[in-house]
């Protein structure tokens, strides 16, 4: 995956609620590279399948939907945001029917194989920080830029609640930890930091540094 045709990845993984978001867009910002949340694309999808009245347990009319599908994006102050058909679903991605349903729509393998494909393609032209759960074990495996983002439950379940998603924590933990489809794992050269007393730039700033220890510098 990383080799001369594509651009410097770094990937952030994480459960739910962990900060993997907040890190990885502003990691994103201080270092100039375009941020992608791949979940927020699983999201999408799965808003488009639910608006389209397709049952989120059939894989064959999810899999008809997504090959049917137009998958385009947009770039918008450094991030990148997924359409489908031409339509911008930003605003729908946190209701509460697509916290219920992502999970069983992200496992797919079609929904899964598409949209890996799609985030490959921006590494061809962009420097990105890409944050998911499967981002370090499957979709750019070959990445030395690794890094796995958690907190405690309890930690993870207030700041779930501050952010008005209702969605269980606990259940979203089996939900990614258990799926045949790229399962939420640490993978195995991933730098594991625990944000639970940590500040978003207080995490980013950890990150930073090791990157450089990596060897990795800023362009």
């Amino acid at each position: 995956m990383q080799n001369q045709d594509r651009h410097r990845v770094i990937a952030i993984d994480g459960p739910a609620a962990s900060g993997k978001s907040s890190v990885a867009r502003e990691l994103a910002r201080r270092l100039g590279f375009v941020y992608v949340n791949s979940g927020a694309m699983y999201r999408a999808v799965t808003w488009t399948v639910l608006t389209r009245g397709i049952d989120p347990a059939d894989k064959n009319e999810i899999t008809k939907f997504i090959g049917d599908s137009r998958l385009g994006g947009k770039f918008v102050d450094g991030e990148f945001d997924l359409l489908i058909d031409d339509v911008d679903l930003t605003e729908h991605l946190h209701e509460d029917r697509v916290n219920a349903e992502v999970s069983r729509v992200s496992t797919v393998p079609e929904v899964r194989k598409l949209l890996v494909q799609r985030m490959r393609d921006y590494a061809i032209k962009h420097d990105l920080v890409v944050e998911g759960r499967d981002i370090g074990s499957v979709v750019f495996p070959d990445t030395p830029y690794k890094f796995y983002i958690d907190a405690s439950p309890e930690v993870r379940a207030q700041r779930r609640a501050a952010q008005g998603h209702r969605d269980e924590i606990a259940q979203r933990d089996r939900a990614d930890s258990s799926r045949a489809t790229s399962p939420l794992i640490v993978a195995k050269d991933a730098e594991v930091i625990d944000t639970s007393h940590l500040t978003v730039a207080q995490v980013v700033d950890e990150v930073v540094a090791r990157l450089r220890g990596k060897g990795f510098t800023a362009s």
